[in-house]
C-alpha cells in the first residue's frame, strides 16, 4: 500500500525502503538493560501497528 499511496515511483520505493529501515533500526534505540516489551512502550506500539496492518 505504500507503493500505491505515492504517485511517484521513486518516491514510493524510497518510502518503502525507509519504512523497512525504521523497523530494523527501532530496536537499536533501546538502551535499558530490561529486554522485555513490557518495559518498552514505543516497541509495543510499533509491534501492534505492524500486526494491525
Amino acid at each position: 500500500t505504500i507503493l500505491r499511496s505515492i504517485p511517484n515511483k521513486l518516491g514510493g520505493v524510497l518510502a518503502l525502503l525507509l519504512s523497512i529501515l525504521i523497523l530494523f533500526l527501532a530496536p537499536l534505540t533501546h538502551t535499558s538493560k530490561q529486554r522485555t516489551l513490557a518495559f518498552r512502550p514505543a516497541m509495543k506500539i510499533f509491534f501492534w501497528m505492524l500486526v494491525a496492518n
